[in-house]
């Protein structure tokens, strides 16, 4: 009975196993030099193979054998080391390649045939894979290798069959189930992946779909069709960047493609824009953002995905830049192609800025309700309930007339004006006025002490008024109780603007 040198493992592209290069070693004859280098280059190729197989150093061993095989294209054991180095290095054609040619040198080796029937069955070749197990068992009936791998032939088909008979019947679940367990048995059969990306298609789940055309295409040694098919669609779920990756890919191949240097030149602008805009929002940079999104959203009129993230910039940057009726307008636009949380939560934000408290809680509901444990929409919508509550008390940024991404110098300033013009001393005359001012003043120095401190303004920007007694966080000025409790009496008092 012959013993088989390589297990199944042998073909696997994760194979790392050295034990096979051994027993392999003891095969080694001395051949003729038939053509190229002399033969002590050539033994010493060999050897320098055998040491960086032991090392696992499979790259350099393989580049070894290659100038084994130039100086010595009749030495059929020299293909076949090759061959397994390509097998353990995840190159099944390549190792075909070599095992048909030892095949050709040695037609009676039986180990070569068994590796190559392997990768026949792996590739999904079934009646080759068959017709080399069934040469190996003419010779060797119990042939442990060969009747193990031919057991495996009629269940191998008849995944495949299942799954086609239940692609027909619309039937897409169940036909993944069973073309997957064909792709179990012939992990390097191209025409598998792309059958089961069709499958995921159909089935709604592109991204699975993209990683199985990924798959085939590497198994049939890069195709300009494969990469241009995921290209297209990578395009169309708005992942620009990894598309003009694709395309590129395509054109590498072949320059003069020209379906794919049409779909290049179509995309690259808008990648670049989309590229721009994004860079842009996280920069800050809310007018450049601004400007990216809507050249794209003016050159692409046809993929929703690629108009969604534009849209999507948009609603973000304008938003940002307290361009509240743009930012409502983008937003809406945005989700009315995908409901996204970050937009609903951009657009709560642009509601909140016009003081549209039901709207942005309704939107920062909306977020959760897609994404429940998502931080940003919680403490949004505990930062619009609040300023709904709050907006029935007093509001420190409308008492000095700024907006709530004043600086601390601006609201210095702002506090400065206020504060001359509602100082009590300016309405002595005027009984009522000067109550009204008395009042104003408070409410004056009360929201510089609030929006001047950072920890205090953070407290009132989050909803809670630090100075509100009934919030149990007072901590008013000295002063303010003094002015409260006037009644009538002269009301002089001085203060310094800081």
């Amino acid at each position: 009975m012959t013993t088989p040198i390589f297990s199944d493992m042998a073909c696997s592209p994760i194979w790392s196993r050295i034990t096979p290069y051994l027993v392999l070693l003891a095969l080694e004859t001395f051949v003729d030099v038939a053509s190229g280098l002399s033969q002590a280059e050539i033994d010493r190729h060999l050897e320098l193979g055998r040491e960086y197989l032991v090392k696992n150093q499979l790259g350099d061993a393989l580049s070894q054998y290659h100038l084994a095989v130039e100086g010595d294209p009749l030495n059929y054991l020299t293909y076949f080391k090759r061959g397994t180095i390509y097998l353990a290095l995840g190159k099944p054609k390549n190792a075909l390649s070599d095992f048909d040619k030892v095949l050709e040198l040695k037609p009676d080796f039986t180990a070569a045939r068994i590796e190559r029937g392997n990768i026949h069955l792996k590739q999904g070749n079934y009646d080759l894979a068959q017709l080399d197990f069934y040469n190996v068992l003419k010779v060797d009936p119990y042939n442990m290798e060969a009747n193990e791998h031919m057991q495996k032939l009629e269940p191998a088909k008849e995944k495949k069959r299942s799954a086609e008979y239940y692609y027909a019947h619309n039937d897409y679940n169940t036909a993944l189930h069973y073309l997957s367990e064909a792709i179990e048995f012939s992990p390097y059969a191209a025409d598998l992946y792309d059958f089961r990306a069709e499958l995921h298609t159909a089935n709604g789940d592109v991204m699975a779909a993209i990683s199985d055309l990924k798959t085939a295409t590497k198994l049939m040694g890069d195709s300009t069709e494969g990469y241009l098919k995921i290209s297209k669609m990578l395009y169309n779920i708005g992942h620009a960047t990894e598309s003009l990756k694709a395309i590129r890919e395509c054109l590498k191949l072949d320059p003069e493609h020209k379906a794919c240097f049409s779909f290049y030149k179509k995309i690259k602008n808008i990648e670049k824009f989309l590229t721009d805009a994004e860079v842009s929002l996280e920069n800050k940079n809310y007018a450049d953002g601004i400007k990216s999104a809507q050249k794209v959203i003016k050159n692409e009129k046809e993929v929703p995905e690629i108009i969604f993230e534009a849209k999507r910039i948009l609603c973000s940057c304008y938003s940002n830049d307290e361009q509240t009726e743009e930012a409502i307008k983008a937003c809406s636009d945005a989700l009315k192609i995908s409901e996204d949380p970050n937009v609903y939560c951009d657009r709560a934000e642009a509601y909140l800025q016009s003081e549209q408290y039901d709207d942005a809680i309704k939107d920062f509901r909306a977020a959760l309700e897609i994404d429940k444990n998502f931080e940003r929409a919680k403490e949004g919508l505990d930062k619009a309930e609040n300023r709904q509550k709050q907006s029935e008390r007093r509001d420190y940024y409308k008492i000095l007339g700024v907006k709530r991404t004043a600086t601390k110098k601006e609201i210095v300033k702002a506090y400065r004006k206020a504060a001359q013009k509602w100082h009590p001393d300016n309405y002595q005359q005027d009984e009522k006025m000067k109550k009204i001012a008395e009042k104003k003043f408070i409410d004056i120095a009360a929201a510089k002490e609030v929006l001047t401190d950072e920890e205090k303004r953070r407290q009132f920007d989050s909803g809670e008024d630090p100075l509100d007694p009934e919030s149990g966080k007072q901590n008013m000025h000295p002063n303010f109780h003094h002015f409260q409790s006037f009644h009538g009496s002269p009301f002089q008092f001085r203060f310094h603007f800081r």
